[in-house]
């Protein structure tokens, strides 16, 4: 076995990861483990690599998610704020769901699953128990078999129908996301009223029941007329930002840019033509992550 062949699974491993721990970060680091191991213990008397591997990455994720605490978002935590309401103290980073780059997952499973790496279905995952997430995204998510699920956990067919059915009835129903090619245009129109600070125009791309959050703050907002008036009555603190386009939880994504320098990750949920939700980690230290730049020419705003 060399290195070529254990990167061929890379990208599937750290989607599969990432569904467990809700952060990239966390699936990167669990799957560099799992090729530490598979390079000391694999035999192929024992299987298939690739089998093998996931193996070794369950087990890994079981132990890393020992902790009493889950991941979430903000509206998992708290009743959504009204206008004028504080921000509150913000929460340390392993209570929330991180994003993860769309150039880290599988471009083919990003293509025909891409529902299940949304922030709102990994959020929704965090509600499961360890073992039964494990199995839920085995076989209704990767389409592994019940007799290979079993295999995997060293447990039988029986007991693995029997979590599946346990896991989902305790998942609650999220709304899928438009399956539709998302509208360039939108996502022009968006960009350039949010450099202008351009609060109308913003506000008129959103869902009626659009929701904003700021990780790492519980603080969050729903619905237009709420977001309007925040944005409003704000001062315009990002009056001449810029974006930078990317891609995360198979979501357009921008790097946000308040003077030059990195400020923010924004995700946006699109769905039926407008923008339904805004996350906006407030953590620099994910451009790296992202690749994108520390740092960013404010002179180059948006013209017109």
């Amino acid at each position: 076995m060399d290195t070529t062949e254990l990167e061929r699974h890379r990208a599937e491993l750290t989607g599969y990861c990432y569904r467990m721990l809700g952060s990239g970060f966390e699936a990167e680091d669990a799957v560099q483990e799992t090729f530490v191991r598979a390079w000391r213990t694999y035999d192929a008397a024992r299987g298939p690599l690739r089998a093998w591997l996931f193996h070794l990455a369950t087990n890994i994720c079981l132990d890393m998610l020992r902790g009493p605490q889950r991941r979430a978002r903000a509206m998992d935590l708290t009743p959504a704020a009204a206008p004028g309401a504080d921000l509150g103290a913000p929460l340390p980073p392993e209570r929330w769901i991180h994003p993860i780059p769309d150039s880290r997952l599988s471009p083919e499973e990003l293509a025909v699953e891409r529902e299940s790496v949304r922030l709102a279905f990994v959020a929704v995952l965090q509600h499961l128990p360890p073992r039964q997430r494990a199995v839920l995204i085995l076989r209704d998510v990767l389409k592994w078999s019940a007799a290979e699920t079993a295999t995997l956990l060293s447990t039988t067919v029986t007991s693995v129908n029997s979590t599946l059915q346990r896991a989902r009835a305790r998942l609650p129903a999220v709304e899928p996301a438009d399956p539709q090619v998302e509208d360039e245009k939108l996502l022009a129109r968006y960009v350039e009223a949010f450099e202008r600070y351009d609060v109308d125009a913003l506000v008129s791309l959103l869902a009626e029941d659009a929701t904003m959050s700021m990780p790492p703050f519980t603080w969050w907002l729903r619905g237009r007329e709420h977001i309007r008036a925040v944005l409003l009555a704000s001062g315009a603190p990002c009056a001449g930002a810029r974006l930078l386009p990317t891609r995360a939880n198979g979501s357009p994504a921008f790097g946000q840019y308040v003077d030059g320098r990195a400020f923010a990750l924004v995700i946006l949920e699109v769905a039926d033509g407008r923008i339904g939700g805004t996350t906006t980690y407030l953590d620099p230290g994910l451009f790296p992550f992202f690749d994108l730049p520390m740092s960013f020419d404010p002179a180059l705003r948006t013209e017109g």
